[in-house]
């Protein structure tokens, strides 16, 4: 965890440096300018530290404030590094290529503060319009044929949550969709593979009685993701529990009879509470006879455990949320949303998250509400 955080604020200040840079070779400023720049850069670069301790300190509102304006900063300057850089490559290839060629550019190419302020202008034209992706939630449906569901139930409607994240940033109005979408697919059961709550999470109360209000006829069920650890183990049981889910720790149900599903801690934040149950194992002692879903946050597959489940659901990629991220992403985790049909006749599906991570936006990945169709093979 401290490894995660030390590369994380190194990368983040090297950002912070080279937008420093770049603005110095557009403006010329002077020295005094210099210096207030830096104070507010650093001020940008240690607000998620301000605004834990301002959280701690009981001062939710001038944090949830700060976490606003932190967060959309956090996005901002990674969406102008990836711009400017770009920018920075044609513009450097287009000079090679005129002295190949004998052609003259435009005095615009070579204009610093131009090359600054095109940059400037799309990521505010990003951030504006990934704000409002965030907010448009989608509904992504699955449908699958099984000969394993009983006599008399000819279709059975899962729904998935999954990285809602509700905490310092996401609050009621986003819940209040998340809970439109759900309530329309008139599920019968829904499920949260991880991460329905952040490591920020002051003050939940009022959003677990929103999401109790949703009764499914045969119940919700949760598992563990790593920011239900950040958050500790029994706040999050805790709410999970005030919410309405069943959380599902190295556990298995079957509900009515009627289908199985298995879920799992996630895989890298396994704690010494309870013993771990291998995958394989838990997987093993259900009914065979019975469709099977799986529960896991991170979107790996163990070989051994494949052709024990029928879908195994997943999320915590966020489908990279900011593109062009998800390449990043795909380097961990490369099924990173989607459908993924696997050998024995496994499937995996992998949300991109209903909520959102840290800045409250999303860019060329939508939230969603997977609806899982699965229909009685005849």
């Amino acid at each position: 965890m401290s490894m995660f955080f030390i590369t994380f604020f190194t990368l983040y200040a090297a950002l912070h440096a080279y937008v420093f840079i770049k603005a110095s070779y557009a403006f010329r400023f002077r020295p005094l300018t210099g210096c207030i720049l830096v104070f507010v850069f650093l001020l940008c670069l240690f607000m998620p530290v301000i605004v834990r301790s301002l959280e701690q300190g009981g001062q939710e509102s001038a944090a949830r404030m700060l976490a606003y304006a932190g967060y959309i900063w956090m996005s901002a300057i990674f969406i102008f590094f990836v711009l400017s850089v770009a920018i920075d490559m044609g513009r450097f290839l287009t000079i090679i290529a005129s002295s190949v060629f004998k052609v003259s550019l435009p005095g615009i190419w070579r204009s610093n503060l131009v090359l600054f302020i095109v940059p400037v202008a799309a990521t505010i034209s990003v951030v504006a319009y990934g704000y409002h992706e965030a907010l448009s939630i989608r509904t992504e449906r699955v449908g699958i044929e099984t000969p394993k569901l009983p006599a008399g139930i000819d279709r059975l409607t899962i729904v998935q949550i999954s990285d809602v994240h509700l905490g310092l940033v996401n609050r009621e109005n986003r819940l209040k969709r998340v809970i439109e979408a759900v309530r329309e697919a008139e599920p019968d059961i829904v499920v949260s593979t991880g991460d329905l709550v952040d490591g920020q999470i002051n003050n939940l109360s009022g959003l677990s009685d929103l999401l109790r209000e949703i009764k499914p006829r045969y119940g919700k069920y949760a598992i563990m993701g790593n920011h239900e650890f950040y958050a500790g183990v029994g706040i999050s049981e805790d709410f999970a529990r005030k919410a309405g889910f069943k959380m599902l720790r190295q556990e298995t149900v079957t509900p009515h009879g009627i289908v199985n599903i298995a879920g799992i801690d996630d895989n890298g934040h396994r704690t010494g509470e309870r013993v771990s149950v291998a995958e394989k194992s838990l997987l093993e002692g259900l009914p065979r006879n019975l469709f099977t879903v799986f529960l896991k946050h991170r979107p790996l597959v163990e070989n051994s455990s494949i052709g024990l489940f029928d879908i195994q659901l997943s999320g915590h990629t966020h489908g990279g949320q900011v593109f062009p991220f998800r390449y990043i992403t795909r380097i961990s985790f490369p099924m990173i949303a989607g459908l993924y049909p696997l050998e024995k006749n496994s499937l995996l599906y992998v949300s991109r998250g209903t909520g959102t991570w840290g800045p409250p936006i999303r860019f060329l990945t939508p939230p969603e509400v997977t609806v899982i169709e699965i229909i009685r093979k005849k």
